[in-house]
């Protein structure tokens, strides 16, 4: 499709419909159902965290932060990272993630959580979380609960629930 780098910028209010179409293709309906998605349902995610890829005039990445607490501390939730599937394996992810790490730990908006693969997200500074320490209101894989201190401090450690809108 596309063989040459994407540019990475922040997501635009544009961008949206572009976006949400990528999500349908990479994840279909049953993203509605995780716990992931629930807890960033009603929660805008915080433009000043969130980036797309683009190819000329096509999105064909996203990746978006919503703000959270675990327990008292600020925090985001990442999600998802998405990148077209006919053009993943590109580096385009790991472009999206470390502009989005850069921006969060800039702007001082708290660790990074997020439900993923281990084997993608530990190489860009994500740990597994001991299981019982960071708690979602929801089933998830405990194999799959990972978090980047953004240059926070920890240790981080409660329960997990939404921010209300507008802490961005």
């Amino acid at each position: 499709m596309f063989a040459q780098t994407a540019l990475i910028r922040p997501e635009l209010p544009d961008d949206d419909a572009a976006v949400e179409t990528l999500h349908e293709i990479a994840f279909g309906p049953g993203r509605f159902a995780k716990t992931a998605y629930r807890l960033r349902e009603g929660v805008p995610f915080d433009p000043d965290l969130s980036f797309v890829a683009v190819h000329g005039p096509t999105v064909i990445g996203s990746v978006r932060l919503t703000p959270i607490f675990i327990g008292t501390t600020p925090a985001t939730l990442l999600g998802p990272l998405v990148v077209h599937p006919g053009l993943q394996s590109r580096g385009t992810g790991r472009q999206l993630m470390q502009a989005a790490m850069a921006a969060t730990q800039a702007k001082r908006a708290g660790p990074i959580l997020l439900v993923g693969d281990r084997g993608y997200y530990e190489p860009l500074g994500f740990t597994l979380v001991r299981p019982g320490t960071i708690v979602l209101p929801g089933p998830v894989d405990p194999n799959r609960l990972l978090l980047a201190p953004a240059g926070a401090e920890g240790p981080f450690a409660g329960a997990v629930r939404k921010a209300r809108p507008g802490r961005a």
